[in-house]
């Protein structure tokens, strides 16, 4: 019998002050390639986005080697993706009295990482499998209690 084995990790970056635009300009020059590979992609761009993406995508690869003991050789990042959040909005006073919005725009960016040297698929001996107990009687452990017993608990007029 097979049995699906989990290959797949994430790492997920909430409320990161930035929009979600200038995220995503970082985001699709990483997606697809392996782990060292993006490393050094982030290192090298001049964007400030490329901080906050690095550090996911070294969350990522700590989450991978602890979770499925897998080496950062075999790493992929297979999924990338940049939501927006929400948008902080303040007042700036301005002369006469007004006031003028500032808009200070979020976003969520999620980073799934594949280990490509892990099979997607396990075999399971099917003997061993099917002994196992699918279920526990929540009934067998359940013992009576009289209320009417010889035991003292109680206050009878």
């Amino acid at each position: 019998m097979l049995k699906k084995r989990k290959t797949e990790v994430y790492a997920l970056g909430q409320h990161i002050s930035m929009s979600a635009h200038k995220a995503r300009r970082v985001i699709d020059q990483i997606r697809g390639r392996s782990y060292e590979e993006t490393l050094m992609i982030l290192e090298l761009m001049p964007y400030r986005a490329c901080y906050p993406i690095f550090k996911l995508v070294y969350s990522a690869a700590a989450n991978a080697s602890y979770n499925l003991d897998s080496n950062e050789a075999n790493l992929v990042i297979t999924k990338a993706e940049v939501n927006e959040g929400t948008t902080v909005r303040k007042l700036k006073p301005r002369a006469r009295g007004r006031s003028y919005p500032i808009k200070r725009p979020t976003c969520h960016i999620t980073i799934v990482v594949k280990d490509i040297s892990l099979d997607e698929f396990v075999e399971i001996n099917f003997l061993e499998w099917s002994k196992k107990p699918k279920w526990k009687n929540k009934y067998t452990n359940m013992t009576y209690h009289d209320m009417y017993s010889s035991e003292e608990r109680w206050d009878k007029k």
